[in-house]
């Protein structure tokens, strides 16, 4: 089992970045992305929690002894379930992959949260758990280790395009149209 852990920050607010969660793929960095479909959507009548369920479709460059091992295909299925907590100002992003994951697991939680120092800022927290099966502990620690470095590789690509989709929705829409107001809950009558 191996771990992968990363934080950094956006210069933009927290209803700013919660809003471009949405149009973070397809971008130009994260091209391993091909197609996201929305599975359901739900608001939360009484905390006002936006839960959606969406598929990811990801065709990887797997290394081709990896897929001879396994006897696997380069497209992969991921499943996301996000939460946004208005009230809290948190959207939690919570993945697990759906391909070969009797082979390998991979459960990642990204937490996107107001910088409470700079309200125009908003904290980006990932983490992963990254676990391989295999009758070998060696093989086992091999696809373990290549499989850390990918995901090392796509979140620092991830967050160069994330960055270049906050830009393009700041330039199109002034931070006064931005959904904030969507994102409260509704006042009690």
């Amino acid at each position: 089992m191996k771990f992968f852990s990363s934080q950094c920050s956006f210069d933009y607010p927290w209803a700013h970045v919660s809003a471009s969660a949405w149009k973070k793929y397809p971008n130009e960095m994260s091209t391993h992305v091909v197609a996201v479909d929305v599975l359901r959507r739900e608001v939360d009548p009484v905390s006002g929690i936006l839960t959606t369920e969406r598929l990811i479709t990801c065709k990887q460059n797997i290394p081709r002894w990896l897929l001879a091992v396994v006897g696997g295909r380069d497209t992969s299925y991921v499943r996301e379930v996000s939460e946004v907590d208005p009230v809290a100002k948190t959207l939690t992003l919570r993945s697990q992959n759906l391909t070969m994951n009797h082979l390998l697991s991979v459960q990642e939680t990204v937490v996107y949260s107001p910088d409470t120092t700079d309200p125009n800022k908003t904290i980006f927290d990932q983490t992963a758990r990254i676990v391989a099966y295999a009758a070998f502990q060696r093989l086992c620690n091999k696809i373990e280790e290549w499989s850390v470095e990918r995901f090392r590789q796509n979140a620092a690509l991830g967050k160069l395009g994330f960055e270049s989709v906050l830009k393009k929705l700041a330039d199109a829409v002034p931070d006064t149209v931005l959904p904030s107001e969507i994102l409260q809950p509704a006042a009690a009558n």
